[in-house]
């Protein structure tokens, strides 16, 4: 039999994944002979042997991967044969200007718990035990090649046996950067809220004990700190939020086991799978009842549901402990807190005790959120499990491109070649501190893939921080309108660059016209935007203050729809408020910038029908008028779409007087509520449909923070796919604006790229 030799590359998340010794394995088990080893480009597989056996080693290559890999590229040369005797991991390789991927942190594996859990295993109860399958990743690494010496890890040197896995090509440990054992690998401790440490056999154990009796523990995690107290302890609850002040805002819930959140949660396949799956994020599922304590979420249908994703977590469940609520540990609008000093002196206020540990997080990441709409998963925070896996956009020009992103929700994107890296959730831009965990991540970003941006994007908004950072960027700079970046984030996600009608409804964004946008149709593509619908302006009341209070937008709707005579229109709900003093900085126009906002239309409605006046959390109008709305199908509201000559434009004056009508009869809010989502799931589909007739385009994008919201986006979604049109809906990215760095990245690149 004739032998042939073939050089493969392989290139994407294929490095500190088990990748070399699947390879090993796959190789001896094909009969053939060679080499691999890793390079600065991914893996580079030198393989000899029979013709079909080769064939079917890159079939299976391609087809059965290791788990935490992710091809995104296989090329193969052919060579002259007669060079291997046997096969080899060799050693790694290094070539210039290339580019390793990185993996994101990985939860626990089925065989690492198992070992967690078996009182003979030497790492029975051993809260760090991982393999190359499993455990941290990005948030340890400080530079690359990812080797141990370049992790949070190299402190801790391997003990024999440790050592023995890390080199046996056959053990699933071969080459796991953060292999460790009770012998040799990092130790947990409990401590009092002053870092009192205390002297107790089972740190763990003693946490699951506290935990039981209603403390709060501030947890060290896998890339940071966690407050943690019993799911259901009401009064935990009570303190946790007084404490952190947080007092509306929904709290996740970690779970111990799939078949605990079937008895709280409607868990549909995909649900569970996400659940199960290897990224272990926050998954937003509707509640089965009222069982857990109101506090948790309330007012809200849905719960934030984990599973446990490192070992520690796991060992701090019971039989008496099953549900925890687990919640970033920081101060109230301050970034993640992951250092252990730091931790204690800015959480002891908050907790009652500190579990820590002595393994470094080099990058702090928050959990991510992800929800399931439509039949398909889609995240709505973007952080762990996900970040830093690239987007690949094959049409980028070949210049290294940096967009800041959004003040709210911040995330960045930076490119290299073809690939963006979008950062993980940094948080609202409020503060020095976010801002320097901003630059801090930013830094490690341009280090560890060694980028130098050429091109500069952020925000068209002249006053947002983010956008001044931006400006005092070496680099050509480029101001992106807001909604143009959500639209094209949507497109870029799905490898679509063709002119689309765009929908982008969301609480804020500055536009061209110098007013507060929101509520938009936009015709887009990768490189420009014209505006052609909208909703109607109206005024922002005391300017953010509005955002704040969504009974000033009832009002400043009220105004703009019956003028100063509104007093009779009030419900009793509003009647007592500052009432003349709005009207009157209404009708003088004072600090009462224009605006077009879906999202603020969301919230004077929420206020008219008495829900929520005002708020704590961004959205929470808008989230519980969700909540409340009544689930079958409505009638609409009448509404008004008229053509202007910049577009058409939906009048709400007719939608207000519907809701006043309603109120007066004393029409429930749930009632009132459903229809009012009816209505603007109708306009806009009317609005889109009056679009295709007039420019002959058939393809809608739907993107910004409203369509999170179920009703809206399934309604439309459902709606606009009967109609006959090609619908563009987000799913690796956030619809929010967590994924609105993407969008600014790819129009700055494609502007630079369309002018050379």
């Amino acid at each position: 039999m004739v032998n042939q030799r073939k050089l493969i590359q392989v290139q994407g998340v294929v490095q500190g994944v088990g990748f070399r010794p699947f390879i090993y394995k796959l190789a001896k088990k094909h009969g053939l002979n060679g080499r691999v080893s890793n390079t600065s480009r991914g893996v580079e597989i030198d393989i000899e042997g029979g013709k079909k056996n080769i064939t079917d080693f890159i079939s299976a290559v391609k087809d059965q991967p290791p788990r935490l890999a992710k091809i995104e590229k296989i090329t193969t040369e052919d060579l002259p044969a007669g060079k291997y005797k046997n096969f080899q991991i060799a050693t790694s390789k290094s070539e210039d200007d290339t580019l390793t991927l990185i993996s994101p942190d990985v939860s626990l594996c089925r065989k690492c718990k198992a070992e967690i859990l078996e009182v003979n295993n030497r790492r029975y109860k051993y809260p760090f035990t991982n393999c190359t399958n499993c455990g941290p990743r990005f948030s340890i690494i400080k530079d690359l090649p990812y080797d141990r010496r370049q992790t949070t890890m190299e402190p801790f040197k391997m003990c024999p046996e440790c050592r023995a896995e890390y080199h046996n090509p056959e053990d699933r440990r071969f080459h796991a950067q953060p292999n460790a054992c009770p012998d040799c690998g990092p130790e947990v401790w409990l401590t009092d809220n002053e870092g009192n440490e205390f002297e107790v056999e089972q740190p763990l154990e003693e946490s699951g004990r506290l935990l039981r009796q209603g403390q709060i523990i501030a947890v060290k995690g896998l890339s940071g700190f966690h407050l943690i107290c019993d799911g259901t302890n009401q009064q935990a609850v009570v303190r946790l939020r007084r404490n952190k002040s947080r007092p509306n805002k929904p709290l996740a819930v970690m779970m111990d086991r799939i078949e605990t959140v079937k008895e709280y949660c409607q868990v549909s396949k995909l649900e569970a799978d996400i659940l199960q799956g290897i990224r272990k994020p926050i998954l937003l599922l509707e509640k089965k009842g009222s069982r857990l304590p109101f506090n948790i979420a309330p007012n809200n249908n849905s719960l934030g549901v984990m599973l446990p994703y490192t070992p520690l977590h796991c060992l701090l469940f019971s039989d008496q402990l099953q549900i925890l609520v687990v919640t970033s540990a920081n101060q109230s609008s301050l970034p993640l807190e992951y250092k252990n000093q730091s931790a204690l002196e800015n959480l002891r206020e908050i907790t009652d005790y500190f579990l820590l540990h002595n393994r470094e997080i080099h990058l702090p990441i928050d959990d991510s959120v992800v929800e399931v709409m439509a039949g398909k998963e889609r995240i709505v925070r973007r952080s762990r499990g996900y970040t830093p896996q690239p987007i690949e956009i094959s049409e980028l020009a070949d210049k290294d491109t940096l967009a800041y992103g959004a003040h709210f929700k911040n995330t960045f994107s930076i490119s290299k070649g073809r690939l963006i890296f979008l950062s993980q959730h940094i948080g609202d831009l409020d503060n020095l501190e976010t801002y320097q965990r901003f630059k801090r991540v930013l830094n490690h970003f341009k280090e560890i893939y060694e980028i130098e941006p050429k091109i500069i994007a952020y925000d068209l908004h002249p006053d947002y921080p983010v956008s001044k950072f931006g400006q005092h960027e070496v680099g050509k700079k480029a101001a992106v309108q807001h909604h143009h970046a959500h639209i094209v984030s949507c497109l870029a996600e799905n490898g679509v660059n063709k002119r689309v009608i765009g929908v982008a409804f969301d609480g804020t964004g500055w536009g061209t016209d110098n007013r507060i946008w929101g509520g938009e149709f936009l015709l887009c593509d990768y490189n420009d935007f014209q505006r052609v619908g909208r909703l109607n302006y109206v005024q922002l009341p005391g300017g953010d203050r509005a955002v704040k209070a969504p009974w000033r937008m009832a009002v400043s709707y009220l105004f703009n729809t019956y003028g100063e005579e509104l007093d009779c229109y009030l419900s009793d709900n509003l009647a007592e408020k500052e009432l003349r003093y709005i009207i009157n900085i209404l009708k003088h126009r004072i600090n009462s910038p224009q605006t077009s906002s879906m999202g603020r239309l969301f919230a004077a409605v929420s206020a008219l029908i008495g829900q929520r006046e005002s708020i704590t959390y961004q959205g929470q109008a808008a989230v519980e008028l969700e909540a409340v709305a009544a689930k079958e199908a409505m009638e609409s509201y009448a509404y008004e779409i008229e053509d202007r000559k910049e577009g058409y434009v939906i009048n709400t004056d007719k939608i207000i007087r519907g809701i006043v009508t309603d109120l007066k009869q004393g029409t429930a809010k749930q009632v009132i509520a459903g229809r009012f989502h009816a209505t603007v799931i109708g306009f806009s589909l009317e609005v889109c449909s009056l679009l295709r007739d007039r420019y002959n385009i058939n393809r809608v994008a739907l993107s910004g923070g409203v369509f999170q919201n179920e009703i809206i986006f399934t309604g439309l979604y459902n709606r606009l796919i009967k109609a006959g049109f090609e619908v563009y809906t987000h799913s690796r990215v956030p619809c929010n604006d967590g994924g609105l760095s993407l969008g600014q990245l790819v129009i700055a690149n494609n502007q630079e790229r369309s002018q050379t």
